[in-house]
């Protein structure tokens, strides 16, 4: 006798939550019932409306999509209740479920958290840690309770950080790492293979959301604080400095191994041959590798110096 399907509703919204939809496709065991998906967005300076990644990713393969401003009302209710799921799973969806949509499923609702719980819980995980500058992160699957990512987990994988990776690269990275986790914990966890373990709250950190403000470079920080900033906004909201009136953007950087006396903020070397070099905190020097300077494109530092100058002396920062 053949077992019966799993019904799953799954709640996403970005990029980051379109792998796991995709394990969820690829699973003879479930059935999805349901997707829940934000609503579309304007977008541009056209302000054309755009459909989220995940909505894109269901509608492609004919699933149900549910697109509610505020998923905790009735209606968002009613339709949850309509599909009778026995699971409910979700990947950054945007929206935090009321208790009455939690009871819904028999088996609960499984998060797929993009980083090693209970540290960094939040909306923003993977930009945190890179800003914290840590070495390891990873995804932890967990039951969704009432409160903000303090559910029991249920399995973990950790992930080494690259030196000098970005706040998008390793988004691209863990949204895989989290599909692959996501169809193993639903596989033992609908056979009885997994005990859910209790975070514990001595080790909780929880980060808050990122602002524009964020993005705003301090030069009295060291450099390897700075460099860890860069790649932590990047791509949003974008680590920047003000310049001459203007906003210069700054996309990469990196500690560079060599020190200086000049004011924090100070451009001391700047050439198409060597780069571009500005004093911090502490006498550290930071490398700008690529930059995007007030009604420029986005390009290389060398590649913009080779065309343009910037004065030695230049202080960054100052408006």
């Amino acid at each position: 006798m053949e077992s019966k399907q799993l019904r799953i509703v799954y709640m996403g919204t970005p990029d980051f939550a379109v792998p796991s939809l995709r394990a969820l496709e690829g699973m003879d065991e479930v059935e999805i019932v349901g997707v829940f998906t934000q609503p579309d967005r304007p977008v541009g300076r056209g302000h054309k409306l755009e459909m989220p990644p995940v909505k894109r990713e269901a509608l492609e393969n004919g699933l149900n999509v549910f697109q509610f401003e505020r998923v905790r009302k009735q209606e968002g209710l009613d339709a949850m209740r309509a599909l009778k799921p026995d699971l409910v799973v979700t990947a950054a969806f945007g929206q935090i479920l009321s208790k009455k949509l939690l009871e819904v499923p028999r088996m609960g609702t499984v998060n797929v958290h993009a980083s090693l719980l209970p540290r960094h819980r939040g909306a923003a995980p993977i930009n945190w840690c890179l800003i914290q500058g840590e070495k390891v992160t990873g995804v932890t699957t967990m039951l969704t309770d009432a409160g903000l990512d303090t559910g029991d987990m249920l399995l973990k994988k950790e992930v080494e950080i690259g030196e000098n990776e970005t706040a998008g690269e390793l988004t691209e990275r863990l949204a895989q790492v989290g599909a692959e986790l996501l169809a193993e914990t639903i596989r033992r966890y609908a056979a009885g293979e997994i005990a859910p373990v209790k975070q514990n709250e001595a080790e909780m950190t929880y980060e808050p959301l990122l602002t524009k403000e964020l993005g705003r470079i301090d030069w009295m920080q060291d450099a390897r604080t700075i460099a860890n900033l860069v790649r932590g906004v990047n791509p949003w909201p974008g680590a920047y400095t003000a310049v001459d009136g203007g906003v210069l953007k700054i996309w990469l950087a990196r500690p560079a191994d060599a020190e200086t006396d000049q004011k924090p903020g100070t451009v001391f070397r700047a050439s198409a041959k060597e780069g571009m070099f500005v004093a911090c905190g502490n006498g550290t020097v930071l490398e700008i590798v690529e930059m995007q300077a007030p009604n420029a494109k986005r390009m290389n530092a060398k590649t913009y110096l080779s065309g343009r100058k910037i004065e030695i002396g230049t202080r960054f920062g100052e408006e």
